[in-house]
């Protein structure tokens, strides 16, 4: 999806920057499945990475050049995506226009929902379709971001000689993956991804969406916590995480702050559900599809499915993808499947996709 970049290529890799660690997906489509080629993790250093803002080029564009000198990437081409606080997604309504006419009157529309001067964002947008409240108007997904923060991401690739075809957003990269590998039985479905510094939550009715959220608060937040009100160190405070028995530390104390930090996620992902069901018509969420790191959590499923009232699931972002066992050890495979969402939506992606 959203900002095209470059030439056009039927091969490219995704990568996913995260704020611990940078995903590389790479899949090749075969009639009307997709075939894994490449997969590739590697771990950031600590801050080279804050709230979604490149703070330390040299480390990522290593770790990038890393990935794909160790996974022998032969194609230059890159779908990648970024999210934060330089990023806007938002519903609006529009007169019912054309897609060329929307095009047109897009930056002055733009200006009424974004808190940047236009001149400074790159803009997409996508027609959902009519109002169905009001059929005179048309609801549009408008999406902007920051044109220096993009810029930041750009080098890095650039970097290691690397091209970038498509620049998407996380959640719609999650919803990518999320269409090619699930029939949507239900009729409203919440995509939630829960990384180190961040969420986002996206939840489709009939295959769109309707109602995008970022929220900060993520996995550090355990961390965080640990190193408060312990006094650990973050080394000391991820191995604790794990559960690692540490000396001065008494049974018990770090599982009460995992369980204090997990109750305050699920309090966040129940905001954003609530305010959507009362601003919706008469519209619910049926299921929720968990993504993200801190989706492998200990009982984070069956605390936010008690807390929700309804299914919650791992979402299996390779469920459709053919992965051949001689080439894949399969139980890695498996153990990092939470972590590749966004990848796996990226490396789906071709220029000019809506």
């Amino acid at each position: 999806m959203f900002f095209g970049l470059f030439g056009a290529s039927e091969e490219v890799v995704g990568v996913d920057i995260g704020t611990r660690s940078i995903k590389l997906v790479q899949l090749k489509q075969v009639k009307d499945r997709y075939h894994l080629v490449n997969l590739g993790i590697g771990q950031l250093p600590p801050e080279a990475i804050v709230d979604h803002a490149i703070m330390d080029s040299a480390a990522v564009a290593e770790c990038v050049r890393n990935l794909v000198e160790s996974q022998f990437i032969k194609t230059k081409n890159v779908a990648t995506s970024v999210s934060g606080h330089a990023v806007i997604v938002r519903n609006i309504f529009m007169a019912a226009m054309t897609e060329e006419e929307v095009e047109a009157s897009i930056e002055w529309e733009a200006e009424q929902y974004i808190p940047f001067e236009i001149s400074d964002v790159n803009l997409d947008f996508q027609i959902l379709g009519p109002d169905p409240r009001d059929p005179a108007q048309i609801k549009v997904l408008l999406v902007a971001a920051k044109k220096d923060f993009i810029e930041e991401y750009l080098s890095v690739f650039h970097e290691c000689g690397l091209t970038p075809i498509v620049m998407d957003i996380d959640c719609f990269a999650i919803e990518n993956a999320f269409q090619a590998n699930y029939d949507q039985e239900e009729d409203v479905v919440a995509l939630v991804d829960i990384g180190a510094s961040s969420m986002n939550i996206n939840i489709l009715q009939d295959g769109r969406t309707v109602f995008t959220r970022d929220i900060q608060a993520g996995g550090n937040m355990f961390n965080d916590e640990i190193q408060k009100r312990i006094g650990l160190n973050s080394e000391e405070a991820e191995r604790a995480k794990l559960g690692a028995r540490l000396d001065d530390v008494q049974p018990g104390m770090v599982e009460e702050i995992v369980a204090d930090s997990m109750a305050h996620l699920v309090q966040e992902v129940q905001r954003s559900l609530d305010f959507f069901t009362a601003t919706s018509s008469d519209s619910k969420v049926e299921r929720v599809y968990l993504s993200g790191g801190v989706a492998k959590t200990p009982g984070l499923i069956e605390v936010l499915g008690n807390k929700l009232g309804i299914p919650v699931e791992i979402m299996n972002p390779l469920r459709n993808v053919v992965i051949d066992s001689g080439r894949f050890d399969m139980e890695y495979v498996d153990s990092v499947l939470p972590f590749l969402a966004v990848g796996a939506g990226l490396a789906m992606r071709r220029l000019g996709d809506k």
